[in-house]
């Protein structure tokens, strides 16, 4: 059985150089991609010109301005940089099928059995930093037997250790007697910052041997073990900053002092506790685009050819088992601009007929502006449907009879008002068990539920078919049916009153609607003709009183 080898691939500068590869032209100035923290913004990514000018990640816009006026800054797009980094794990598969993301800047790939087919691991890394060097993108490699040395390797090999901080202890310092005799010392040795030295450039990879993980993590700092910020201070001040200083601790004493994080991130890294690469699982992805030799305007033209490309759309989606939820439409016009529109359905289907109406209905948003020259379908969401075989004549007159004795009129007729309202604005009320009035009821969004089949449970009394907060009504603090009362600056006469319905607060739960006690509900008509549902409230967490609740047709 061939020894488990994982590669972790570092993109340090993913957000920079996404935005680099955008401009035509390149960007030859220091750049800088912010992240908002909602009390600054701090520096998320930079160019090697950003770099070399002395800044930082995680530095400030306004000390990184200091450094370096010339800086060009933009906002992280952190959505994009997702996709990007998805895209890089497509290409990323041409190594290995079993690759994963490490968000938000990296990808893990498990090589076991793959990198013989590369001419072995350093003819791989070679490959990967000539496509990263094509791809125009900066890249740090690493390869060990576990995911954790493998990412370890890619971000901190050929880094400089960790400094030592002194603190007056360390035998090799100079005694506070003897600094008066001594030569002049530079500014850094008085405690300034060191002077900023060139180092080498680092090979693009580390590759630890088969076998040899400890030997290549103990030089390591404990950063590189993705322990956390609190956790490294802590292990720095005991003057354990390296992994080779932990791995001879005992263990126990580890997890008593810092929590079982520490040893199981050593273990993972050690290959003591097992750390799979999981690959993502690949998304459907349907869409069909139609490039014409002349540009278009007319509506008809336009509707024609998404005729053209709704078969070839509901094809793909036949062929995989799945249904269109959320469907868009391109039109890309002939000065560089695009146009969109959107359209939803209240049920999966890969049918043309149930799409091809409502694209027709929201085609005029579209501007053809001076015409346009491609069209584009896409799948937005999918959802799988049932799977269809083949039937005989017998069975398939009986499919078509259920078909329509399902009527998916309602569907469809959902799918046109969404079209111009939005799905999310068409709701459908289910049943829910509780006796609070407010509450009997759920309101769901018809799009994503299926209609209540059951039967609707009864309530002791009937309710009003209005229903509103409670308004309070002057009327004398009494539980007795108030004859003559005020309500909305109306002066109202009692004629009929039929109760009451006592409900009780769920004592389980602190409603703050709820917290006047006790309810007695009475349905009372007034000489006026007004039908209304009133309650006296006994008192709680607040002072009793009549209140009215709704409304009767």
């Amino acid at each position: 059985m061939p020894v488990r080898r994982v590669l972790s691939l570092w993109f340090p500068r993913l957000g920079a150089e996404r935005l680099i590869r955008q401009a035509r032209g390149g960007l030859d100035v220091p750049l800088a991609v912010l992240r908002d923290t909602g009390q600054m913004q701090v520096i998320s990514s930079m160019n090697a010109l950003a770099e070399a000018e002395g800044l930082q990640v995680g530095q400030p816009l306004r000390d990184a301005q200091a450094v370096c006026p010339a800086l060009v800054t933009r906002l992280q797009n952190v959505q994009a940089e997702a996709a990007f980094l998805t895209v890089l794990r497509r290409w990323a598969g041409k190594f290995s099928p079993w690759v994963a993301e490490a968000p938000p800047t990296g990808l893990v790939i498990d090589l076991t059995g793959c990198a013989h087919l590369f001419g072995g691991e350093e003819a791989l890394l070679g490959v990967v930093g000539q496509d990263c060097a094509d791809l125009g993108l900066t890249v740090q490699a690493g390869i060990a037997d576990t995911l954790g040395a493998a990412w370890a390797l890619a971000r901190f090999a050929g880094q400089p250790g960790p400094q030592s901080h002194r603190n007056g202890d360390a035998i090799d310092q100079e005694a506070r007697a003897t600094r008066s005799r001594a030569v002049k010392r530079r500014h850094w040795t008085r405690g300034g910052a060191p002077p900023r030295v060139a180092m080498p450039a680092a090979p693009p990879g580390r590759i630890a041997r088969p076998g040899q993980t400890r030997i290549a993590l103990s030089p390591l700092p404990v950063a590189a073990l993705r322990l956390e910020g609190d956790t490294q201070e802590q292990l720095s001040r005991l003057g354990l900053r390296r992994i080779g200083d932990l791995i001879g601790q005992p263990r126990a004493a580890l997890a008593r002092r810092f929590g079982k994080g520490l040893v199981l991130r050593l273990d993972q890294a050690l290959g003591a506790v097992p750390e799979p690469v999981s690959p993502a699982k690949p998304s459907f992805h349907f869409a069909v685009r139609m490039t014409l030799p002349d540009p278009i305007g007319l509506e008809e033209d336009i509707m024609a050819g998404i005729d053209r490309l709704l078969p070839r759309l509901c094809k793909h989606l036949t062929d995989k088992g799945q249904g269109a939820r959320l469907v868009r439409f391109q039109a890309f016009r002939t000065d560089q601009t695009m146009q969109s529109i959107e359209v939803g359905l209240a049920r999966a289907s890969d049918d043309p007929d149930r799409l091809r109406p409502l694209l027709r209905m929201k085609l005029d948003e579209i501007d053809a502006g001076f015409g346009i020259d491609m069209l584009r379908l896409e799948v937005i969401r999918s959802e799988p449907i049932h799977q269809r075989r083949m039937t005989g004549h017998l069975d398939a007159g009986r499919a078509v009879s259920d078909r329509l004795a399902s009527n998916t009129a309602i569907d469809d007729l959902i799918g046109r008002v969404g079209a111009r309202i939005g799905l999310e604005r068409i709701t459908r009320r289910h049943p829910a068990s509780s006796n609070i009035p407010e509450k009997t009821a759920q309101v769901l969004a018809a799009a994503w539920s299926e209609p209540f089949s059951g039967k609707w449970p009864e309530t002791p009394t009937r309710r009003p078919l209005l229903m509103w907060p409670p308004e309070p009504v002057s009327a004398p603090e009494s539980p007795v049916v108030p004859d003559r009362f005020r309500w909305r600056g109306r002066e109202l006469e009692l004629d009929l009153a039929l109760g009451p319905e006592r409900i009780a607060p769920e004592w389980w739960l602190d409603d703050p609607n709820w917290r006047s006690g006790v309810r007695d509900y009475w349905r009372v008509t007034c000489t006026s003709g007004d039908r209304l549902w009133l309650f006296f409230a006994h008192g709680g967490a607040m002072s009793a009183g009549w209140f009215c609740h709704g409304a009767f047709a």
